[in-house]
C-alpha cells in the first residue's frame, strides 16, 4: 500500500467514526442504517477499483443495509435491486475467484456484442414493465427508479464477469441516483452516490491500465 493509499484509507477511517457517532448523538439528520451503508458503499467501490476480492464481501453487507433503507423510503425498486445485489455479489464472488481459464482467477476482459445487445433488450422491457408496476404500488418517481434499476442491473452483471464496460454504465446511472436521493432528502446517500460517480471513473482508468498491461505479457 503506497502513502496516498494510506492516506486515503486514514481520511476514511477518520470520516467514518464521525458519521457514527454522530448519527448515534443526533449531530447529522441521517439514520444508522445510512450511515452504514455510506461507509461500506465507499468501501465496497473502493476494492472494485482496486479489483479487491474483499468488495463482494462488504458489497454484500452494504446491500443489507440498503435494502431496510429503502423499504423505510418507499424506494421500492431500489429495494429489491439490493436483494438481487446480494445475489450477484455471492455469483461475483465465485467467478472472480474461479471464472478464468481452468477455473483460474478472472481478467478484466471486453464485452461482447452480442451479450451487449440482449442485455440492452431485457433493460429497455423491464424498464418498462417495472415503471408499469411502481406507478400502481405509488413509487416517489416510478420511471427513474424502474431504469436506474435495469441500468444497474446490467452493470452489476458486467462488473460480475470483470467485463470493463461496466464502468460506463455505473458513471451514468450515478449521475441519475444524486438527483433521485438528493429529491428524496437523502442527502448522504445522494453524496455517496456523487463520490461513487467520481471512484467509478477512476475505476475505468485503473481497469484499463490493467487490461493493456495484461494484453501486453500475452504478445
Amino acid at each position: 500500500m503506497d502513502m496516498k493509499e494510506r492516506i486515503g484509507y486514514g481520511v476514511g477511517t477518520v470520516i467514518s467514526a464521525i458519521l457514527i457517532i454522530g448519527s448515534w448523538k443526533g449531530w447529522f439528520p441521517m439514520t444508522e442504517i445510512e450511515v452504514f451503508g455510506f461507509i461500506t458503499g465507499a468501501l465496497c467501490v473502493w476494492l472494485t477499483v482496486k479489483e479487491n476480492i474483499w468488495n463482494w464481501p462488504i458489497g454484500i453487507a452494504n446491500s443489507v443495509f440498503f435494502v431496510v433503507l429503502f423499504w423505510r423510503s418507499r424506494l421500492f425498486a431500489d429495494m429489491g435491486l439490493n436483494v438481487l445485489y446480494v445475489i450477484l455479489g455471492f455469483l461475483g464472488w465465485y467467478w472472480w475467484l474461479y471464472g478464468g481459464k481452468n477455473k483460474s482467477e478472472l481478467r478484466v476482459q471486453n464485452v461482447d456484442a452480442f451479450t451487449m445487445t440482449w442485455l440492452t433488450i431485457v433493460a429497455i422491457f423491464f424498464t418498462w414493465g417495472a415503471t408499469v408496476y411502481l406507478r400502481s404500488i405509488a413509487d416517489i418517481s416510478p420511471f427513474w427508479d424502474a431504469l436506474t434499476t435495469a441500468i444497474s442491473l446490467v452493470a452489476q452483471y458486467l462488473l460480475t464477469k470483470k467485463f470493463i464496460e461496466n464502468w460506463y454504465l455505473w458513471i451514468t446511472t450515478d449521475i441519475i441516483y444524486v438527483f433521485l436521493y438528493f429529491y428524496k432528502d437523502l442527502y448522504l446517500t445522494g453524496i455517496l452516490y456523487a463520490i461513487f460517480m467520481v471512484m467509478c471513473f477512476a475505476g475505468l482508468k485503473d481497469w484499463h491500465k490493467t487490461q493493456i498491461h495484461a494484453q501486453k505479457h500475452e504478445i
